[in-house]
């Protein structure tokens, strides 16, 4: 028995080969893990930077008064047009604009409607275009997905029942007389 233990010693302990793959194999997910999240947080940056600036061209535009009538639809195809990087805006886009009231200065407490991607029915859109001289708020949320929903931020993502994730902007303007 004390042979035994000996020669293990001397095969098992002593030898080096192999030790570089083994803690190749050791690092390896740890630095895959850390490839994912920032790859991940890279692009939720990238696409809610694209729909911010979207959202406030939009609002510009609408300022100056380039659209006439403007509703929902025309809000929602302008903010996909601008944020070229969503996937499937139109189809996943939510839209609010709503007056705020300079008298109390309340602003709406209620959380942003996603769209939910697994059910028909979807938020109703409160879209009120209001007055002249109006502060108005208008609110957006863009479903996506994860790049990597299992791994890093994408994991700590809230998700809806479909695995997507909302991307809130907001905008506020003053409704100019015409």
């Amino acid at each position: 028995m004390r042979r035994l233990a000996a020669m293990l010693r001397r095969r098992i302990w002593r030898d080096r080969r192999g030790v570089a793959s083994l803690e190749f194999v050791l690092v390896l997910p740890v630095l895959l893990l850390i490839f994912m999240s920032a790859f991940e947080a890279g692009l939720l940056m990238t696409r809610f930077i694209m729909l911010e600036r979207s959202l406030d061209m939009t609002m510009r535009e609408l300022r100056l008064g380039q659209f006439t009538n403007p509703d929902a639809d025309l809000i929602k195809s302008e903010v996909c047009r601008g944020s070229v990087i969503l996937k499937d805006c139109m189809t996943n886009i939510h839209v609010e604009m709503q007056p705020v009231s300079t008298v109390t200065w309340a602003f709406p407490n209620t959380r942003t409607g996603c769209v939910n991607r697994e059910e028909e029915i979807n938020p109703p859109n409160n879209f009120n275009p209001g007055q002249p001289h109006q502060i108005m708020l208008v609110r957006v949320c863009v479903a996506q997905d994860a790049m990597f929903p299992t791994t890093g931020i994408g994991l700590r993502l809230p998700k809806d029942s479909g695995g997507a994730y909302g991307l809130v902007a907001s905008s506020a303007f003053v409704n100019e007389p015409r």
